[in-house]
């Protein structure tokens, strides 16, 4: 598939994850498969209303951003250098307007949501590791959820910022 055709492909994922968020709280976009692991991508109904008060949800940068999924979560290259694109963990160690948004606003937050995101993945609030989705346009914050031999990773909110 061409870049064009997977950024096409994933307008329509988000169109009908569009419709599909209007009555529930969960969306799931196609799963992408690397090294022998498969990524379930997982939007949320507070993703969504965030990015559509921001006017993200149609931009172009949205699907560009979630494109990078496709990199999976690769645990010995866990941390950005900068510069990169994919999925990196980010945690309390550093205090930055992401950190703020994902512990904050959401993990630390008893009617944020996140024990309901904890309870779809079937997986307690302690299992879910705070992560970042990058790409050069946009940065998409969520939990990730690492399985046996497939990770879930369950998008909360975003930040505009370059990291």
């Amino acid at each position: 598939m061409t870049g064009t055709d997977e950024l096409a492909a994933l307008r329509l994922a988000l169109d009908a994850a569009a419709a599909q968020l209007q009555t529930d709280a969960f969306a799931e976009l196609p799963p992408v498969e690397r090294d022998g692991r498969t990524l379930r991508v997982v939007l949320t109904r507070r993703f969504f209303k965030l990015t559509r008060r921001a006017r993200i949800w149609q931009a172009p940068a949205l699907p560009i951003t979630l494109k990078n999924a496709r990199y999976g979560f690769d645990p010995t290259r866990a941390r950005s250098l900068g510069g990169r694109d994919g999925v990196f963990l980010l945690d309390r160690s550093i205090d930055n307007t992401m950190t703020r948004k994902l512990y904050g606003q959401f993990l630390d937050r008893p009617d944020s949501g996140a024990a309901e995101v904890a309870a779809f993945l079937s997986a307690d609030l302690s299992e879910l590791q705070a992560i970042r989705l990058v790409s050069h346009h946009l940065r998409l914050l969520g939990v990730l959820h690492r399985g046996p031999a497939v990770d879930s990773l369950v998008l909360v909110n975003f930040d505009r910022r370059a990291a």
